[in-house]
């Protein structure tokens, strides 16, 4: 290796792990994500916590959901994050409403949590891990990785095998505290669970795929390959061209 390989090869690498931020950031929301998942259920514990009044806090959780739908259409941005949360936390306030009981605000997500956590785990061991899935179309790649780039199926395999084991971990503390902890003490946990598992798998996606090998994007070979058939086209049509001249002189002749 020359002394001219090494920041080329580093520069080659920085740009994977932007790549990657970049992606993780899109795919998993960012910040503004994390506040959007947050501050319904915070809004709703805070509010429980102080009056013991389950209608008001439902509603108050679920107008902040619709307001930050509102604010994310106003502002044309995507609505997918916002929307996954107006649903939860609808779910929630069904829940709560039927029962009579605070606590099952909280159990619609909880249950979200175990069956994701399962799909992660269940989906690795099929050979088709989920995290794939959700991250190929951010990368341009789509499932290329499954039997064209085996060493990046193995850092998706490991990042899913991370989240469904950091979610099952989640599971186990707050399933236990739906049970025996009352409604406040269950939410504060629950707010205060939700954004450092999410980050400790975020990272280690982050890590494993920095990794990787870098992605298959199928889109630029798709349109290599739709340009080089015109190419070919054009060439065959200017080639038929040129034998119809050539035999239109000699009948002239």
């Amino acid at each position: 290796m020359t002394s001219l390989d090494k920041p080329t090869q580093d520069t080659q690498q920085d740009d994977a792990r932007a790549v990657t931020e970049a992606a993780l950031f899109e795919a998993f929301g960012g910040v503004r994500g994390m506040v959007e998942t947050v501050l319904p259920g915070l809004l709703f514990v805070t509010i429980f916590t102080i009056n013991k009044d389950l209608h008001w806090s439902a509603i108050a959780a679920l107008a902040v959901s619709l307001v930050l739908v509102v604010v994310r259409l106003v502002m044309k941005d995507t609505v997918k994050h916002a929307f996954s949360g107006v649903f939860g936390v609808a779910f929630g306030v069904v829940f709560a409403m039927m029962t009579g009981n605070a606590k099952d605000f909280y159990l619609p997500g909880m249950l979200y949590t175990l069956g994701l956590a399962v799909a992660y785990i269940v989906t690795t061991l099929c050979g088709v891990p989920l995290i794939g899935l959700i991250l190929g179309p951010v990368f341009k790649e789509n499932l290329s990785w499954r039997t064209r780039n085996p060493g990046r199926k193995k850092a998706y395999a490991k990042a899913s095998w991370a989240w469904g084991l950091i979610l099952l971990a989640k599971c186990a503390v707050l399933f236990p505290l739906y049970w025996w902890a009352n409604t406040a003490q269950l939410g504060w946990v629950l707010v205060a669970l939700k954004i450092p598992p999410f980050l400790l798998a975020v990272w280690l996606t982050w890590v494993f795929l920095a990794k990787a090998p870098a992605p298959i994007d199928v889109f630029a070979e798709m349109e290599a390959e739709e340009k080089a058939e015109e190419e070919r086209k054009a060439a065959l049509a200017a080639e038929t061209a040129d034998r119809g001249e050539a035999t239109g002189g000699r009948h002239r002749r």
